[in-house]
This record gives C-alpha cells, structure tokens and sequence, in this order.
C-alpha cells in the first residue's frame, strides 16, 4: 500500500508538472498566433475583423455604459480567443470568473463577459486610458480651432454624448506607460519601425540577428499596420504584429490594440484630439440612484493600500455616507474588474435585471 501511495504522488507530481510545462510552453507560443491557431484549433482572422464596433451612449447622469454577457465555453477555446471575439482580454474574463485558467477553461462552462465598465473620472473627451484597467475610451468630438492674426488663439475640444471603448496592451513594469495629458500630433499608415538604442541593444542580447529598421507593411513589424502619434515624447498608440499580447504588459511603454481596433480608431479620430494617460484601479459610479464601484489590479504598484484609495476616491466624490464597507473590502478583494453594487441593502431591480 505504501509503495503504491507513494508512485500515485509521483505520477500527482508528474502530472502537475507536466501541466505547468504545458502552460509555460503555450505561454511563450502565445504571441506566435499561427501557431496558436494551428494548435488549439482558433477561429480565423476574419471573425475578429467583422466584430461589431458599439458606440455607447454617454449620458450625463450616468457613469456606466454597457451591459453584462454571458457565454458557453466551447470545446478547444481559450480566453484568448473569446475575449478578441468580444472585445475584451483573456485577463479581463479571468478577472471577471474568479480566476479562470486562460488556456483550459471548461467546456460547456458559462462564464460572465465583463461588458459592462464605469467610465473613468474626469473630463469626458477625446482619447481617455485608465492604465490599471488596460481599457482604453474613445470619446468623438469635433476639434475646434479659434484662430486670431499672428497665431492659434485657443484650441478646444466639444465632444459627442458616445464613447467607443478598447482593450490594450500596456508596458511592462520596467517600461511603464506614463501618466500624462497629450494630443494626436500625426497619424502614420504602415509605419516604419525604428527601434530606441536601448531597446535595439535588449533585442540583440535575445537574438544576435536583430533588426533595428523593420519596414512598413513588414509582418515583423511590431507597430503593425496603424500609428497614432502623440505629443507625449515617444509614446504612440498602434497597432501589433502579436494580437495576444493585448491585455498583457509586454511593450516598451506605447499602447497596442488589436489590429481590427486600431483601423477603427486610426480612421476616427482626429489630429489635435486631446487625451489623458490616467491611473485609477478603482472607480466609483452611478447608474441612477444605484452606486458601483469597479476594481483591477494595482499593475504598477502604485497604491500598495488599495482600501486607502478607495477610501480616498470615496472622500473626493463625497459619497462617504453612501457606501456598505464590507461589500467595498470584498470587491476589492475580488479585483473582478465588474461594476459591483456598494450601496447598503440589496441592488435595485431595475439595475440588477440586466445583470
């Protein structure tokens, strides 16, 4: 008994280790998306390009735009694949369902498709990335330019009441995106790729045969087929020639979006379009007389107490005296990133039916 005990750990052992290995391994491939294909049977390009874009309609009473989904994980898929199908990232559902594995969720499982978001604080205009969320907001507007002998006299931005949304990629720890407050200066189709010194020089330790000019159009590309510039010194938002990646922090500091997004963006917005770069892993927001609060992982560390922070938050909207404190700790414990009700007693139906 002792020794069949003892080979049933051994295989318990090789068995979980043989998992890991298989996940490690289909992490690496994941950025190589033919492979990806190949392997787990994913569904074509085309699928992801005829997504539909929602415009939201952005109402000044409200802070939340969209609704929940709900869907059936069919045999082969990962979040990968559904979160691109939806709009969404394979981090975003994970976060959403209590830590579903990316590459084995269950079929036959239904899992929550977190369609629903509370807009960021502050103005709503132009082109707004809540850095924590890896979300970006797109809110069209005309840009106007007030013009006087000599010069620009005042440019300003008047937005429409919708707000297109998009999942993005961010940069890794060490290559933060920053925060900050820009402009679209330019827009570039099939942009050329010049790799910084100090990221050519990081290429080159990885492979001795790297190149540091890829050309536009190139499938190696990595800004892919679509740039927008921006004000803010050497940051862009752009497309990717590694559709996984969106959702991860993998880039140098720029922001990537799926290649079906960044055509729909480029094409929309215009040059002088304001934007912010800003950092809220918690937001705070009213669906009529309901409150929410919405939390993601502090991905660059910035606020190690995150109750504090939302306690702060809370203090600057003046909604101290709304708020059930121990919904708000169990939310921020969870970090689904799904707008969760914080108000004491239970949610009003005519919030929670869509729910």
């Amino acid at each position: 008994m002792k020794r069949f005990c003892a080979a049933a750990m051994v295989r318990g052992d090789f068995a979980r280790l043989l998992k890991v290995w298989f996940l490690t391994i289909m992490a690496f491939l994941a950025f190589d998306r033919g492979f990806l294909r190949f392997a787990l049977g994913a569904v074509s390009e085309s699928v992801f390009a005829h997504r539909p874009l929602i415009a939201y309609a952005v109402s000044d009473n409200d802070d939340i735009i969209g609704e929940l989904q709900t869907y059936e994980v069919q045999k082969g898929e990962t979040l990968l694949d559904i979160g691109r199908r939806f709009g969404l990232t394979a981090q975003e559902i994970s976060d959403a369902n209590h830590g579903l594995d990316w590459w084995l969720p269950p079929p036959g499982k239904t899992i929550i498709l977190p369609t629903q978001w509370i807009l960021p604080p502050g103005p709503r205009e132009g082109l707004v990335l809540n850095i924590p969320e890896m979300r970006l907001y797109y809110f069209p507007g005309r840009v106007v330019v007030d013009r006087k002998k000599g010069g620009v006299k005042h440019i300003s931005y008047i937005a429409d009441h919708i707000v297109y949304t998009f999942p993005v990629g961010l940069g890794r720890y060490d290559w933060r995106t920053p925060i900050g407050s820009f402009r679209v200066r330019g827009k570039t189709v099939n942009p050329t790729w010049v790799a910084p010194l100090d990221i050519y020089k990081e290429h080159l330790e990885r492979d001795p045969d790297a190149e540091r000019v890829i050309p536009g159009g190139d499938p190696e590309n990595p800004l892919g087929h679509y740039r927008i510039e921006l004000t803010l010194p050497e940051y862009a938002i752009h497309g990717t020639n590694k559709p996984w990646g969106v959702g991860m922090e993998v880039s140098h500091g720029c922001i990537r979006l799926y290649p079906e997004d960044i055509e729909r963006l480029f094409y929309k917005v215009k040059i002088g379009t304001p934007g912010r770069f800003v950092y809220y892993p918690v937001k705070f927001g009213w669906k009529g007389d309901a409150l929410y609060v919405e939390v993601h992982r502090d991905i660059y560390g910035r606020y190690p107490a995150l109750w504090q922070f939302a306690l702060n938050e809370a203090k600057r909207m003046g909604i101290s005296d709304k708020i059930d404190y121990k919904k708000l700790e169990q939310a921020i414990a969870e970090k689904t990133g799904v707008p969760t009700y914080v108000m004491p007693g239970e949610e009003p139906a005519s919030t929670s039916a869509a729910r």
